[in-house]
Parts: structure tokens; sequence; C-alpha cells
């Protein structure tokens, strides 16, 4: 069952509920806090005592007397008094005779019955009987406190004039659960129009946005949405991207792999054949099978990174290290690697040690891959330069190559996983080595940056605290 249905049996069964709930608890109310007489019961006791009379024969006074007597029992708060049109009291329930002139009357009705809540005076009640062409008069007198507490009375001379008070009454009864529909239905539109764009909500498909700047609960479920369906486009922008780059990843490891596999596989063929010319062609041939066997194995070690993209997956422990040794023989390591190559290797690493609280071991590998990098895309500069200086509390490490470089729009991004520009990509690798080296350096609390101008210079710079706080 929809809302709007059900809202409007509630309106239905809110009306007749609240006028049964009305009727029986101003019934049940009454009876404990508003007891005493009513004007309508005192109108119904004196027809019934006067239908009685009526009925008796009227010169017998004694069979009057009893009659009165006995109302006046079950009704001890009333004094019933009986005359006749000449003011004679022919009998009173209070033992007095009396004859009543017209003063005397009138004083004791007037302002009736608006004086029934009257505080000093009691009430009196007039009704008139007509017996074989005489009038006799019943009088009911009571004191104001043995009257109910209230009362409401309501005189109309024809039934016409409730015809009138129809639309009043209809109106008054049916504003607040009008009010009430109204509010429904407005809180119903705006859950339906939540509905549909949740409904909506897909990894293919723009969201939708809704604009609601009330403060109640569906006011902040609208926002909460607005940010949720943002945060899903987000996700599904960040997983395309994603599986863009998997299946570009996918294409450069197949490739990667297959060139020097090849290589492998033929130089090896060569060796298995014996078709080299002498010993130097046979070491050659060896040489290149070791370096591509490498390659792979590295290859092979980029993809279990990849396997743990969870930046947590670095273990980092720092411990106090002397950063210029360290750099000392990673650098003899690229001077062997370099010799003989027509390069140019410019190492600035002062003689004094520099002590820093690093993890030795992320380090040199982030270090490695600078260079790794250095050589691989600068190659074409045939220079590498290798520096380490300390600046107050940091230490500062630059690695420089004078390659084709990094173009200025591809300077952040060339830290992220995956990515390769244009040029870079005609190289080998999977596009993970600088990722892995900033992941490294913001565990140590670091920074790096690149400054780049292609075919001068091409330079990365680290910068890492000193001391670990």
């Amino acid at each position: 069952m929809k809302n709007r249905t059900k809202l409007w049996f509630i309106i239905l069964f809110s009306i007749l509920g609240s006028m049964i709930l009305f009727v029986l608890s101003s019934t049940i109310v009454g009876r404990f806090w508003n007891q005493g007489y009513s004007l309508e019961k005192l109108n119904a006791l004196s027809g019934e005592t006067l239908r009685l009379i009526a009925q008796q024969d009227a010169a017998d006074k004694d069979a009057l007397a009893a009659l009165l007597n006995a109302i006046h029992e079950q009704h001890p708060a009333i004094r019933l008094e009986w005359m006749d049109a000449t003011g004679s009291v022919v009998y009173d329930t209070s033992g007095k005779t009396q004859r009543y002139d017209f003063n005397q009357l009138a004083s004791r009705v007037v302002d009736m019955p608006t004086n029934l809540w009257g505080e000093d005076e009691p009430v009196t009640l007039v009704y008139s009987l007509n017996r074989e062409g005489e009038v006799y008069y019943l009088l009911l007198s009571l004191p104001s406190e043995a009257m109910k507490g209230g009362q409401i009375f309501f005189y109309a001379r024809t039934f016409r004039v409730l015809y009138t008070l129809i639309l009043p009454v209809l109106l008054a009864a049916a504003v607040p659960y009008l009010l009430s529909f109204w509010f429904f239905s407005s809180i119903n539109r705006r859950i339906s129009r939540v509905n549909h764009a949740m409904n909506q909500v897909n990894f293919r498909s723009d969201a939708i946005l809704l604009e609601d700047k009330s403060k109640d609960e569906i006011g902040q479920l609208t926002r909460h949405y607005n940010a949720m369906a943002e945060r899903i486009q987000s996700q599904a922008s960040q997983i395309e991207q994603f599986e863009h780059r998997r299946k570009l990843l996918m294409s450069n490891l197949s490739h990667d792999l297959r060139t020097p596999l090849t290589m492998i596989l033929g130089y090896a063929e060569t060796i298995r054949t014996g078709s080299f010319n002498d010993e130097n062609e046979l070491q050659a041939s060896a040489k290149i099978i070791l370096q591509r066997s490498r390659y792979m194995d590295k290859l092979l070690n980029q993809l279990l990174d990849i396997s743990r993209q969870d930046p947590d997956a670095f273990k980092i422990c720092l411990v106090e290290h002397n950063l210029s040794e360290l750099m000392r023989k990673i650098t003899a390591d690229y001077l062997l690697l370099l010799d003989g190559q027509d390069y140019t290797v410019e190492v600035d690493i002062p003689e004094e040690d520099i002590i820093a609280f690093i993890d030795a071991s992320l380090i040199e590998r982030a270090l490695r891959n600078l260079l790794d990098n250095a050589v691989r895309h600068g190659s074409e500069g045939r220079y590498l330069g290798i520096g380490l200086t300390q600046e107050n509390d940091h230490v500062l490490i630059t690695v420089e190559d004078r390659g084709k470089g990094v173009a200025p729009e591809n300077h952040e991004r060339i830290f992220e996983r995956f990515y390769h520009t244009v040029e870079r990509r005609k190289s080998e690798g999977l596009g993970i080595g600088l990722s892995i080296v900033k992941d490294i350096v913001d565990l140590h609390h670091g920074h790096i940056q690149i400054d780049s101008i292609p075919h001068v210079k091409t330079i990365f710079l680290i910068r890492l605290p000193k001391h670990y706080d």
C-alpha cells in the first residue's frame, strides 16, 4: 500500500476516532469531575413530575403530597412547590405554606437560566400544568452548588439554522487534517525524489544530485545521498581508470616480457648449437642472457609490488644510519655498471658522515629506482649526477640526468602507479618505480619533487627529515 493511500486511511480513521473519543472521554470525565444537576436533567425531572401529577385526582392533596415527597426523597437537594394561579402554595416539600406575590416570584426566577452557577441565590425553575381549565405551577429550587460545574447551551428556533453551522464545523474539523495531509504529502514527495534518485545510481551514468535546503531529517538524508552519489561516481571513475591501467599493464607486461624472452631464447639457441665464432662472442651472448634474465626478474619483483598496492605493505623500521656511507655504496655499484659506456658521472657526497633516522633498505630501494630510471630514460644525455647535502634538520638527495626529461604537465602524474608518458612508454618498465619511490619517501615523512628541462636537466629531489618525531 502506498503512503498516499495510507495517509487517506489515517485521516479518515482519525476523524472518526477523534469524534468517538471526544464523546466517550467527555461522558466518562463528566461523571467524575462534572457531577450535579444540569438544566436538561431538571427539565426531564419536572416533565416526569407533571406527568405523574396529571394522572392523579386534582382534589386529592394527600396523594399530591406523597408524590412530591417521594420525588424529594430521591433528590434531597431539590425543593418542590405546587402552587395555584393565585400564588397560594398547595404543597411545599420544605413544609412551608405561604402565598407569593408577583415580586416574590419574579425575584426567584429572574435571570434564569443565566445565573445557574450563582454563588448566593438558589436556582429556581418554574413549570406550568393546565388541569380542568385551571393553571397550576411547579417550582423546582436547589442550591447553586448542586448544579453541574459546566454546561453548554445551544438554542435554535428552527433546524434550518443548523445548516449555517455545517461549513464552520467542517472547516474547524478539517483544517488540522488538511494541514497534516499537506505536510505528509510534502514528505512523501521528497522521499520519492530521493528514492527515484537512488534507483538511478550506477557506475555508468552521472549521479542525480538533489537540492533540499531544509534542516530536518529528510534534508540531512538528501545531503547524505548527494555525498554518497558523488563518492560512488568518484570511485567509479577511479575503477575505470584502474581497469584501463590494468589492461595497459597487461599489454605492456606482455611486450616487456616477450622482448627479453625472445633475446634469451635466441642467444641460448646460439650457445646450444655452438654457432658462436669465438670465446668473446660466447661471453657476450651469455652476458646478454644474464642481463635479460635479471630484467625479467625485476619485472616479476615489480609485479609482486603491484600485488601489494597498500602503502602499509612497506614495513618501516627507522634507525640512526649513516646516509653518506649508504649512498657511496650505491654509487659504487652504478660506477661499475656504467664503466666503459661513455657516461659522465658526477658524485657530490660530502666527506663527513651525514646521520639520519631512516629505513636503510627502503631508502636504498628508492635510490636504486631513481638511478635505474635516470640510466634508462636519460641515456641520450650520457650523464648521471648523484648528490647528498644537509640543510638544517633535513637531508637532500638528488639524482640528475640530461635526457628527454618530463613535460611540465606530467610532473605530478609521473609519480602515479602505472603512469607512462608517450616518450617513456617506448622504454622498458611497468611504470611503478617512481610510485614506489614516492611511497617510501612519504613513509619517511619526506617530500619528492621533479625539475625537468628536456635535454638540459632532469633532477629528482628527495627531502627527508634527519630526526623522526
